[in-house]
Parts: C-alpha cells; sequence; structure tokens
C-alpha cells in the first residue's frame, strides 16, 4: 500500500509543484461561483449544487436533492494554483450543452453516466476535473452552468446554513448501530460517509474523501420504517464483485458500475445502489457490502 508521503512526492515529481498548495481566498472563489463553500477535512473548500429544481420520481418515491440530486464540486489547494472535482446532476437535454461550455474552457469531463434506474425524469450525472487558478476555474464552472443548465445559484452570496433535521419514523441509532458508523441529518435525508482505509491519488495527487473517494449511503424515509437507500461505493477492482454479491443477496438493486475518473491510482470503481423497504434490514444489507471493502474501522 502506498503511504501518503510517497503519493505526495509523486504528486511532485509529476506535476513540477510542491504538493501543498498557497494560501486561496476563498471568499473569491465563492463570489466567482456564486455559493459558499464549506471547509472539509483534508484541505478541500466544498460546494453543494443541488438541483431543487427538479421533481424526480423513482418507483413513485419523490427523490429529495439531498438523496441522489446533490451536485458537488470540489477545491483544493495545489502547487501555486488548485484542483477541482466534481459531480454535476444534469437533465438530458443538458448534457451536451454544458460538456461543450466546459470543455471550452478547459474543464475536462471524465465521466457522463446514470445513478438511479427508472427516474422520472431521467437524470444523468458528469464528473469534471481540472488544475489551475481556482478563481478562473469557479468563474469557468459557473458560467457553463448558468448558460447550459438550470442549476440553482443563489442571487447573491449569503452565509451557508446547515439544512435542519426534520421529523422521521426511521430509527437512526438503529441505523448507526447496524452500519457501524455515525451518520448525519440532512433535512429528512439521513447520510453516512464512509472513508476508505487506503488512498486513491490522481496524477499522483492525493484525492481526500470530501473530493469524492468516501463511500456515499443516504436514507430517505418511505413510512412505516421503510426508506429509500442509494448512494455509492469506492472500490478496488478485487473488492467489485464481492460487494455486488453481497448487496443482491440483501435484495438491493445495482444501477451503476463505472469510473469516476481518469487517471486514478490504485483505479478505483464506483458501484451506485438503490432499494426501497424496511431500513434496518437494507442496512443490514449495505453492511455486509461494507465488509468486504477495505474501509476506516469505526
Amino acid at each position: 500500500m502506498r503511504t501518503l508521503f510517497a503519493i505526495a512526492i509523486a504528486g511532485l515529481l509529476l506535476t513540477g509543484a510542491p504538493a501543498t498548495g498557497a494560501e486561496v481566498e476563498w471568499s473569491k472563489v465563492d463570489r466567482a461561483l456564486g455559493k459558499v463553500g464549506t471547509d472539509q477535512p483534508g484541505g478541500v473548500h466544498k460546494y453543494g449544487l443541488p438541483r431543487s429544481d427538479l421533481h424526480v420520481t423513482v418507483d413513485g418515491v419523490v427523490i429529495k436533492p439531498a438523496f441522489a440530486l446533490g451536485g458537488w464540486l470540489a477545491f483544493k489547494a495545489m502547487g501555486t494554483g488548485g484542483m477541482v472535482m466534481g459531480d454535476l446532476v444534469l437533465t438530458e437535454d443538458e448534457v451536451n450543452p454544458v460538456m461543450a461550455r466546459l470543455l471550452a474552457d478547459g474543464i475536462t469531463v471524465t465521466a457522463v453516466h446514470n445513478h438511479l434506474l427508472r427516474a422520472q425524469p431521467a437524470t444523468f450525472y458528469m464528473h469534471v476535473a481540472a488544475q489551475g487558478d481556482p478563481l478562473k476555474l469557479a468563474t469557468a464552472l459557473h458560467d457553463s452552468l448558468a448558460a447550459a443548465s438550470k442549476t440553482p445559484f443563489g442571487a447573491s452570496v449569503a452565509a451557508a446554513q446547515p439544512v435542519p433535521a426534520t421529523q422521521t419514523d426511521l430509527d437512526t441509532a438503529k441505523l448507526e448501530q447496524t452500519l457501524r458508523y455515525k451518520g448525519t441529518a440532512n433535512g429528512d435525508v439521513y447520510q453516512f460517509g464512509i472513508p476508505r482505509n487506503d488512498i486513491v491519488a490522481d496524477k499522483g495527487m492525493p484525492v481526500p474523501p470530501a473530493m469524492g473517494t468516501a463511500i456515499a449511503i443516504n436514507f430517505q424515509p418511505t413510512g412505516g420504517g421503510k426508506a429509500a437507500i442509494t448512494g455509492d461505493f469506492v472500490l478496488l477492482a478485487e473488492e467489485v464483485n464481492p460487494v455486488l454479491l453481497a448487496l443482491r443477496e440483501h435484495g438491493i438493486e445495482v444501477t451503476a458500475l463505472h469510473n469516476h475518473m481518469l487517471n486514478d491510482q490504485p483505479r478505483a470503481f464506483f458501484v451506485h445502489f438503490w432499494a426501497n423497504g424496511d431500513a434496518t434490514k437494507l442496512a443490514e444489507g449495505l453492511r455486509a457490502a461494507l465488509d468486504k471493502v477495505n474501509v476506516v474501522k469505526s
């Protein structure tokens, strides 16, 4: 297993720049993007881009933005500039207009795919990455999305406010006990972020969990102790099929298997899933899948 030190040295050799970055005035990046970001572990400054404008259903379940429509962009200082990675939620007719704008502005598109099956209307997820001046990158990303999609942006930059938890019939303590990790309420969606116990790098630079290398598990209550679940497992090649088997054995549908990055080492695969049923039983199935993965122990 490569150590963080080894990967940092690799980043230095590959980029010709120090692995640690200069100070970035994130307030200026906030203004360029039209959003207020939040500081995350690993020196990441992250923005949520939920598609609150969309009304999407799957099997009759109305999908909350925090559940499966939560696009994001994450920046990290690097050398004399920065790097950005993100996942943009788009409708079918937005995919190619947004892509054209991004490519013209030097933003790399690393994946386009589905996360859900049977979504009405269909939603697609475009992964992006770039390196350079964070201010210029934020401006290009904002302008592309504003011109070619209906992604909501605030009229002005205001203080970021967490979405308060709402009343739910989910036994969240039982979910945490079963999964063996602490979750977080985001409105009425209960979320788990579970980091791997190793390091994924892109072009030699470590990619922190907040930039998309953590396993994401979301529960959205559907009444009577039931919940819809979705998210993605971040896996190495040898973990993929054991996880697929564990999910299917517990009645959890696999909805996608793909990559999010182009130059990741080791190669990371992303398995998306869906089910709607007894929340505790679904948590047991997810725990069985987690047992097949090299994750940080709770």
